[in-house]
């Protein structure tokens, strides 16, 4: 008798969710290949200012941008393979990498915000907070096993 060669599919329930992960995966990783690539464009999403006046300045930003770039594609390769090849307790595991992501999300929006607010300035926290709540959510969800 020859060997089995059918897979098992995902159960319906987890189509969603890989769906949601797979999609947050990659926002975050075309906000970090932004970042790497066109470090002004990205730093819209931080409502600060961009240097223009100091060639040393420019590019200490952009180096920067280089790094943050890279947080962003480590969480959104993270995601993938999380949602990918968690295995049994997959959802978990996917649920802890979500709720970190979430919790940078809610970082970066504070950075934001306490810049502002020495400038005058608000809102631009709401760039980032506006989802990490879905992000942090998701993987709460998932990681208490629902």
């Amino acid at each position: 008798m020859a060997p089995s060669t059918t897979t098992t599919a995902q159960p319906r329930s987890q189509t969603p969710t890989l769906v949601a992960a797979t999609a947050i995966g990659t926002i975050f990783l075309a906000f970090g290949l932004n970042a790497m690539f066109r470090p002004a464009s990205a730093m819209e999403m931080f409502p600060l200012p961009y240097p223009s006046s100091s060639a040393t300045s420019t590019e200490l930003i952009d180096a920067l941008m280089v790094v943050y770039g890279a947080r962003d594609v480590f969480m959104g390769l993270a995601i993938y393979a999380a949602a990918a090849f968690g295995g049994s307790g997959g959802r978990k595991g996917l649920g802890w990498v979500l709720l970190a992501a979430g919790g940078v999300a809610g970082v970066d929006g504070w950075v934001v915000r306490g810049w502002e607010a020495g400038r005058g300035a608000a809102g631009g926290e709401w760039n980032h907070w506006g989802y990490a709540p879905f992000v942090g959510g998701l993987g709460m969800w998932l990681a208490m096993g629902r």
